[in-house]
């Protein structure tokens, strides 16, 4: 998949076009873009999706305290592995929004994208305050001289997800149904920083992980079972969200204890996957009764990665 953040280098493609923001790639997302490459594939047309960041509502609303369910990199990454033609990341502005619909399909998709044909949401509407919807572009294809497909109603119905669905349930820490609607596992990116090391001082030394992008959204506070993959080796552990109040930490923190395993990974980047949750955080009455919990989460977990994960 090649990224682009220039409308300009696919002038002299032909392409199929599908539009959005896609935050989570869900199951949903996925649907739509299966039937992007195919057709791609079918009519000899190069598969692209057009796609917004900032996420409008960052723009539009400045009051708005929307989170994420991915960065924008990993966001190219779930994209990447669908085997996708083109990503085109439009940078969106107060300025492009103004656009008119017609202007956006006769600047943007056919000057721009040479789109050939554009799949789309029955419910998609564009256009300066989104005042166009698909009879629009419906009748803008016939001038214009590309074909447009609905994903109807029943297709998107049957799916039954969407990414408000998921940052509830991840807001919930209902990380198995988050998961479900995902089609993967949710995901946090972060650079391991030093800590106080006291998680070290429990015999369960953790690394904590910084996540640079204030929009990305973190799941409840509370213990969750996690994997990550750490110079192609598959790591299992357990993750901790919260302010670690048993210390009277000052902060939210996210910090994992990997099992089985010993490496120094300071100001690494990492991707980790979380599972399933294990539980909310609390706040014990001494330092070993968090350590006889910790003690436990780790047997909780271990017997969840042999049960789902053995070889």
């Amino acid at each position: 998949m090649k990224i682009s953040k220039s409308l300009n280098s696919l002038s002299s493609t032909k392409t199929v076009v599908t539009i959005g923001t896609f935050d989570g790639v869900h199951i949903g997302h996925q649907k739509i873009i299966s039937r992007l490459i195919n057709i791609g594939k079918e009519t000899n047309l190069e598969s692209v999706i057009l796609t917004f960041f900032p996420h409008p509502r960052m723009v539009l609303q400045k009051d708005s305290n929307i989170k994420l369910i991915n960065t924008i990199e990993e966001r190219h990454d779930i994209l990447n592995n669908l085997g996708l033609d083109y990503l085109v990341v439009k940078k969106f502005t107060k300025e492009f929004s103004r656009l008119s619909a017609e202007d956006f399909v006769k600047e943007i998709l056919v000057e721009k994208l040479n789109a050939k044909k554009v799949i789309i949401g029955y419910d998609h509407r564009f256009g300066r305050n989104r005042k166009a919807d698909i009879e629009d572009l419906k009748d803008f294809g016939i001038k214009y001289n590309f074909d447009v497909e609905e994903i109807s109603a029943q297709d998107i119905n049957d799916v039954s997800v969407s990414s408000t669905k998921i940052r509830k349930a991840l807001r919930d820490g209902n990380i198995s149904k988050a998961n479900a609607y995902l089609g993967y596992k949710f995901m946090i990116t972060g650079t391991v920083v030093k800590g106080k090391g006291l998680g070290k001082n429990l015999d369960f030394p953790t690394a904590n992980i910084n996540v640079e992008e204030d929009y990305k959204l973190i799941p409840k506070q509370g213990s969750y079972i996690i994997k990550s993959s750490i110079d192609d080796v598959e790591v299992f552990g357990m993750m901790n969200i919260g302010m670690n109040p048993t210390v009277n930490g000052e902060k939210e923190s996210i910090e994992v204890n990997f099992f089985n395993f010993n490496k120094d990974l300071y100001d690494r980047k990492i991707k980790i996957e979380l599972l399933n949750r294990l539980r909310d955080e609390k706040k014990f009455a001494s330092i070993e009764a968090l350590k006889e919990q910790l003690i436990s989460d780790k047997e909780t977990a271990l017997n969840y990665i042999n049960t789902h994960y053995a070889e």
